[in-house]
């Protein structure tokens, strides 16, 4: 029977696939960081491995044996610390690649993000050819795109790496984005920037996890892959009606683009300068996020893999919905 490792196996991508992996007969070991997340790995069927992505020594030690490894975990956040950012997404990433050779495992599937390719612009029509954007001025873009330099790099030497982006993960099980924008919505706080008519792709997280399968299935070492759920959506439309699954209704309030632009820019140079806590009101990523053109192409991911969604967009927001 295969073994996989996999970090972030308490979140929402990594909890989803513990489960898709015990599906399919693997035997799982997940890092977990505390008590509760070890709780969580058991639950879904895997054994946890004490240690976070700072300790080498025990991802080596739960690595130890794995055909095949996946790193999921991820500072996924538009604002905070620097040094967080680096630690976690940067030198995580890097002490996960050496627990996996030190482990001697096969292959290490890394959970990558079409933030990596955003610096301000929009991403149209997008495929795997883009460039990363390290110089990125948002952390978690500059990070994850460091982040999947490493792991493109380490391709070789008796280690198989291969890159999964998937692009705006929705889903059962979701802790952060949708959990996030209800209590926006609640509090009286959230708008539409620009209006909220921009084309965006989604990705569920069961296709993500497909994603993921193929990648340590089927991929070709050193591969780099979009999956979505096919054809993008209007944004607006598309939160609205997961807003609606939760039993909110969606807001009316809008924003205009430049104006966000400049009270973005200006909250966070007011955060960096007096050292503020928590996050600024608006932040420049969330900005690109919910304004900004998102399509990508998935065409290598289906002619290479024979990817194809496996939970359509109704499917899910009726999952949701029950």
């Amino acid at each position: 029977m295969p073994t996989a490792f996999v970090t972030g196996g308490s979140g929402f991508i990594g909890g989803a696939l513990i489960e898709r992996l015990r599906a399919e007969r693997w035997d799982v070991r997940a890092l977990a960081r505390s008590q509760a997340a070890e709780q969580k790995v058991r639950d879904r069927g895997a054994v946890p491995v004490p240690g976070d992505l700072e300790n080498e020594a025990m991802m080596r030690e739960g690595a130890k044996g794995a055909d095949v490894a996946f790193h999921a975990a991820a500072k996924v956040e538009d604002w905070g610390d620097p040094d967080e950012f680096q630690r976690l997404n940067v030198r995580g990433t890097e002490n996960v690649i050496v627990a996996c050779r030190a482990a001697g495992v096969r292959r290490l599937v890394h959970v990558g993000t079409e933030a990596a390719l955003m610096a301000g612009d929009p991403l149209v029509n997008v495929d795997e050819s883009a460039p990363l954007r390290p110089d990125s001025p948002a952390l978690y873009s500059s990070s994850k795109a460091k982040a999947e330099q490493l792991v493109r790099a380490a391709n070789g030497d008796r280690l198989e790496t291969v890159v999964i982006r998937p692009r705006f993960v929705w889903g059962r099980g979701d802790t952060t984005l949708l959990p996030a924008m209800v209590e926006l919505v609640r509090a009286g706080r959230f708008r539409w920037v620009g209006g909220g008519g921009n084309l965006t792709a989604t990705t569920h997280v069961d296709n993500t996890v497909e994603g993921l399968w193929l990648a340590a299935t089927k991929a070709e070492p050193g591969s780099v892959y979009f999956v979505t759920d096919g054809e993008p959506v209007v944004f607006r439309e598309f939160v609205s009606r997961l807003l609606e699954t939760q039993g909110v209704t969606p807001p009316t309030g809008s924003l205009p683009t430049p104006v966000a632009r400049v009270a973005a820019g200006a909250a966070e140079r007011v955060w960096r300068l007096l050292r503020r806590p928590g996050s600024p009101p608006l932040t420049r990523f969330a900005v690109w996020i919910s304004s900004q053109e998102c399509t990508i192409v998935t065409g290598r991911a289906e002619r290479e893999l024979g990817y194809r969604p496996v939970t359509s967009r109704e499917q899910g927001l009726a999952e949701l919905a029950s």
